[in-house]
């Protein structure tokens, strides 16, 4: 946590001073909050709590329910039925997270752009992309047995970017990998 504080306060900030033009040193764009998501079509007691307990073990952090809010006839959706779960990751516990992301996922699995499902840039302010097999993650890999029928992880990094190349440049600067 500490290094990416320093690398962002030590170097992208004079990076992103030196390629764009800043009135303020406010407006420089950091990342503000990491939201991590599961959805489901089918709720079972059985998703719902390895879903819970992964979230909890990627980010030690407790995740929230998301209910339904309009029932859904197709779909087999109730209103007040549960559909996923959400966690919401800021200052220290998403400088963690991406560190976690940086170094155990991106560089060090060789075959992660083939469980990247999505991957979207449509605001200037945020990037989201989704995640195929959870069990990338080297704390659901011990418990195969658990995990292995968890839906997809949708994870989208909020920054306060005012244009897509600021963005662009903060996550390159970050070295994801887009």
């Amino acid at each position: 946590m500490d290094f990416l504080n320093y690398y962002y306060n030590n170097i992208v900030k004079y990076d992103l001073i030196n390629k764009f033009y800043y009135k303020n040193i406010k407006q420089l764009p950091k990342v503000e909050k990491i939201i991590l998501n599961f959805n489901f079509k089918k709720q079972t007691y059985r998703n719902l709590t390895t879903s819970l307990l992964a979230l909890e073990l990627i980010s030690n952090q407790k995740p929230i329910f998301i209910m339904s809010k309009v029932s859904n006839i197709t779909l087999k959706i109730r209103k007040g039925q549960p559909a996923g779960f959400k966690l919401t990751l800021r200052k220290q516990n998403a400088n963690f997270f991406i560190l976690k992301l940086i170094n155990e996922i991106f560089y060090s699995k060789s075959n992660f752009r083939e469980n990247l499902k999505k991957i979207k840039i449509k605001n200037s302010s945020f990037f989201s992309f989704q995640i195929k097999n959870s069990l990338i993650f080297p704390e659901l890999e011990s418990n195969y047995q658990i995990f292995k029928e968890l839906s997809k992880l949708n994870i989208t990094i909020v920054c306060n970017s005012k244009t897509f190349s600021e963005l662009n440049f903060l996550l390159k600067s970050y070295k994801i990998p887009l």
